[in-house]
């Protein structure tokens, strides 16, 4: 009897067939290949934040400023810039090229605007040495502070936030450096070269608001901002002292800045009216110049830190600053370098500059 080899339809005698196998897991990686988005459908949950934020960026003048909210994305724009790594590290991981296409916008926007701070552009050298100073007035050791400044170099040193116990102490300390000074409320300007025609300058400053106890345009008692005249070998120097009024997070206001803004405009005011072709604008001014309240300030006097500084330059909080808000402003004069002093008692930490004639 003949017997009839079975065979199993994988291969001699149930064996598998190799060429089969092959071909049904070619047939099952081309299915999962078209069935799975390529990459530029994947991620596109990355793709639309990170082309809203180089459009946040790009349109921030056009952000309505009621609540302040205009004015604090301005004041924080530089810090816009550390979402695009973190965005940049998921479009990677899902492999999505629409993602990286998308990031492509707050790159050129955040480069366009903060991306000339990234070099050094100071030079070495300057007939004066500038430096301004918020102390403080819940500083402890004003004593150790004004020591601080003193080595700093300075030529022109302002301060601000000057509290009437403290002052004896910073005259007192600056006198043997600075035989030239003068102080007007809070503000005052201590010098190595003489002054002349000091005068306060109305910044129309307003008590902050403190629930509903204050109203918004009841004056302090006391003078924020100055100017004075400092004579030089190269002619008059305008200089200009101020502590604009702060800003608050309100529960009920949001980010309050009605008395900072309005500070600003009487000041950009006092300004226009100064006849010194050579000004400089020393201060606590409460806000970055990237934030649109100082529109009218900017477009009479530059930053020194934006011509000739190294970096952002931030200057508040002392502890961890994220935020340049004491400023140093100029025209008629080369700034030269700009940079930040080491941190005295105070919870801002203080500029200095060099400028030329």
């Amino acid at each position: 009897m003949t017997q009839v080899e079975a065979r199993d339809s994988r291969g001699t005698e149930g064996s598998p067939d190799p060429e089969s196998g092959t071909r049904r897991a070619r047939v099952r990686r081309a299915v999962g290949a078209l069935s799975r988005p390529g990459p530029w459908k994947r991620g596109r949950l990355l793709a639309t934040p990170a082309a809203l934020l180089g459009l946040l960026m790009l349109l921030h003048a056009h952000i309505t400023d009621r609540g302040g909210l205009g004015s604090l994305v301005e004041s924080m724009l530089p810090w816009f810039g550390v979402f695009v790594p973190v965005l940049l590290a998921g479009a990677l991981w899902r492999r999505s090229a629409s993602a990286v296409v998308a990031l492509l916008l707050p790159v050129v926007v955040w480069l366009s605007l903060f991306g000339g701070l990234l070099v050094d552009k100071s030079h070495a050298g300057g007939d004066l040495t500038l430096v301004s100073h918020n102390v403080g007035a819940g500083n402890t050791d004003p004593a150790a502070t004004a020591r601080d400044l003193t080595a700093s170099g300075a030529d022109l040193l302002a301060l601000e936030e000057i509290t009437s116990q403290a002052r004896g102490v910073y005259e007192q300390e600056l006198a043997k450096t600075f035989p030239h000074h003068t102080v007007l409320g809070t503000v005052g300007l201590w010098s190595k070269l003489p002054l002349s025609d000091t005068r306060a300058v109305d910044i129309q400053q307003d008590v902050g608001p403190l629930g509903d106890a204050k109203s918004d345009d009841q004056k302090l008692p006391y003078n924020r901002a100055l100017r004075t005249t400092v004579a030089t070998d190269e002619g008059p120097l305008a200089v200009y002292v101020a502590h604009l009024g702060s800003v608050r997070v309100m529960p009920r206001n949001g980010f309050w800045t009605d008395s900072r803004d309005r500070n600003a405009t009487a000041l950009a005011k006092a300004l226009a009216t100064e006849r010194n072709e050579r000004v400089v604008l020393l201060g606590d001014l409460n806000g970055t110049m990237d934030d649109r309240a100082f529109a009218g300030i900017t477009a009479q006097l530059h930053s020194v830190q934006d011509e000739a500084g190294n970096g952002f330059g931030f200057s508040w909080p002392a502890k961890f600053p994220v935020a340049r808000i004491d400023q140093i402003l100029v025209r008629g004069v080369e700034p030269e370098s700009s940079w930040v002093l080491p941190a005295t008692g105070s919870d801002h930490l203080p500029v200095a500059a060099g400028i030329s004639w």
